[in-house]
């Protein structure tokens, strides 16, 4: 069948403009509140610099592996998360997998954007809201006096201290428990619904809905704003961090060498965590923004590339964060174990505290927020990128959804997780969502579908076969290692992680005091659940309704589908036919080979 047949019935592709926009898209995605605050903290907590060799090898065995696959499978078979997958189709599921986590992770993650943006609207007066006590929301025992610890670390106790010390910090504390958050007493108290916060809400989804209406060719200008931008935000942070008195303390905590931690088994399961928490491994989205490349693009080298700028971005977050934990303990006169933090507690506790005791404080809160905001808006926008092209590759062209026009499928997708994200602006809030952090997208979650991505590709497509396919892209092998890696090291890697996080889970708890009820927890395997289950059940039932025999259906089933830009590189021997499938419309041709 001659090729040009294709070309009248499958519709073009868009492409990147240019490769830097690739680069751009995939540093903006990977590249996120997580690099800020949460590997500086547990480098930290994990030996301080030992914690760079179990991470360094992670990186190498985990990451990266898994990182080029991904990439690599979207850019050869032209597809996003769940069509890509058509080359191996019994294992569809891993496409529908990925759907569902980036689709909780739309959902729950933009909540991040929105306390950022609503702290970044209200850092714009001097003093700052969260610096004093003559607020509404302040508590009577308020105290803005934060070098008293120092005299009652001399006079006191060291327990009499840490109490005080935990009561000083309640300007900050105050305005985000009672003001912003308006905390509840559990998840079964809901509350009202926040007016401001559902103002900052809609807001923040009209920006993501405008940065990629028009596809890559709007998304891939506007990353290169929010992707370079924190860099420059950082870099002035630095610098003024590493002059604040104490900051010399703080870098010593961060980099400090404790040798003994690399006998402790958390230690190296908190560094495979983090790298598949901060590659964004799992979500579909790096391989639907794979499938814009050139057929030849070079995205081994990518794929290294952006590694290192990731980890970068890791290593050196740090110093700009311990910079300022080391001045905050410093003039608070504590121990700086009292305020390093991690996650949402250092972006919205630990260093806005911090920036209210330095000279121009507005100005640095409006940097740090700004950055914030900037840093999570690009991971937020091409994570909908990735669920709005997996979900236009699996819809027939013809059908009532897919005739619609990508702006109006990406407007009715917006408004679905602006529905959801509701309940997350109400009193209760935040119990739903830790539970939609904890649960969804979590580490479990992840590790269980890069092991399952791995096994596919090494074992049931075949590792020395996607090695030559990659060749075809790239021109030459990449190393064998990576060949070993898809077949032993990193599912080795992956299922040893997610066992020991099976094997020592632990209920959930907010804040170290409230304790989640039975049926929210229920909610959050079910939360969990929903995506690990699509592998196994998508097996069973593409066997259950494929006739032949079980070997039959096997290789019925296992047999790539290909498409239109494959042919020319299909062997000799190979027999192809035109396959109807139920994913594109009945004039949309693909090709599956037959040996």
């Amino acid at each position: 069948v001659p090729a040009r047949a294709l070309e009248r019935c499958q519709p073009e592709r868009q492409m990147w403009s240019r490769q830097m926009d690739f680069i751009m898209s995939c540093v903006g995605f990977a590249v996120g509140l997580g690099n800020v605050w949460r590997f500086p903290y547990l480098c930290y907590k994990n030996g301080g610099g030992v914690f760079l060799i179990p991470y360094a090898l992670m990186v190498f065995v985990g990451g990266i592996p898994v990182f080029f696959l991904e990439i690599a499978l979207g850019q050869f078979m032209k597809q996003g998360g769940v069509s890509a997958w058509n080359i191996a189709p019994l294992f569809k599921g891993l496409g529908l997998a990925s759907m569902v986590i980036v689709f909780f992770c739309n959902t729950y993650y933009i909540m991040i954007l929105v306390w950022g943006l609503y702290f970044l609207l209200n850092s714009f007066t001097s003093p700052l809201p969260w610096a004093t006590c003559g607020n509404h929301w302040n508590t009577p025992n308020c105290t803005e006096d934060f070098r008293r610890c120092f005299i009652w670390t001399i006079v006191c106790p060291h327990y009499l201290c840490t109490l005080f010390s935990d009561s000083v910090s309640r300007p900050i504390v105050s305005s985000v428990r009672r003001n912003v958050l308006r905390l509840s007493g559990g998840l079964d108290e809901v509350g009202d619904i926040s007016g401001n916060m559902v103002l900052c809400l809609i807001v923040t989804w009209v920006i993501v809905y405008f940065c990629i209406w028009k596809g890559v060719k709007s998304t891939g200008k506007v990353v290169y704003f929010t992707a370079l931008f924190p860099y420059a935000v950082l870099l002035v942070l630095f610098v003024h961090g590493v002059s604040l008195p104490g900051a010399l303390d703080g870098i010593v905590y961060y980099l400090k060498p404790d040798w003994s931690k690399l006998t402790q088994a958390q230690v190296w399961i908190d560094a495979g965590t983090q790298i598949f928490f901060s590659y964004a491994i799992g979500l579909g989205a790096l391989t639907a923004l794979g499938s814009y490349n050139r057929f030849n693009n070079n995205c081994y080298q990518d794929a290294f590339v952006l590694a290192l700028i990731n980890s970068g971005t890791s290593f050196f977050a740090g110093f700009v964060v311990f910079s300022v934990l080391g001045f905050m303990a410093a003039e608070q006169g504590v121990d700086i174990s009292r305020v390093a933090e991690s996650g949402p507690g250092l972006a919205f506790i630990a260093y806005p505290k911090a920036v209210t005791l330095m000279p121009l404080a507005p100005l640095w809160a409006v940097l740090f927020f700004f950055m914030l905001l900037v840093l999570g808006l690009d991971s937020q926008f091409v994570g909908v990128e990735g669920f709005i092209t997996g979900l236009m590759d699996m819809l027939p062209p013809k059908s009532l959804i897919g005739s619609l026009r990508r702006e109006v499928i990406v407007a009715i997708c917006c408004g679905i997780c602006f529905i959801l994200d509701l309940s997350m602006v109400t009193e209760g809030g935040m119990y739903v969502f830790q539970l939609f952090d904890y649960y969804s997208a979590s580490g479990m979650t992840l590790l269980w579908q890069a092991f399952w991505e791995c096994v596919v590709i090494a074992w049931v497509y075949g590792a020395d076969r996607f090695m030559d396919d990659v060749a075809r892209m790239i021109g030459y092998r990449p190393l064998p290692y990576m060949k070993w890696c898809w077949l032993y090291i990193t599912p080795l890697v992956c299922i040893g992680v997610f066992l020991f996080h099976v094997v020592n889970y632990e209920r959930l708890v907010y804040n170290g005091v409230y304790v989640y009820p039975w049926w929210g927890e229920l909610l959050g395997w079910a939360l969990a659940l929903s995506s690990m289950l699509c592998i196994p059940f998508t097996v069973l039932y593409r066997l259950l309704h494929c006739k032949g025999s079980l070997p039959e259906r096997w290789q019925h089933l296992t047999t790539p589908v290909w498409g239109r830009h494959h042919l020319e590189f299909l062997p000799p021997e190979t027999e192809t036919k035109l396959l109807p499938t139920t994913e594109q419309s009945k004039n949309t041709l693909l090709y599956e080979s037959v040996i």
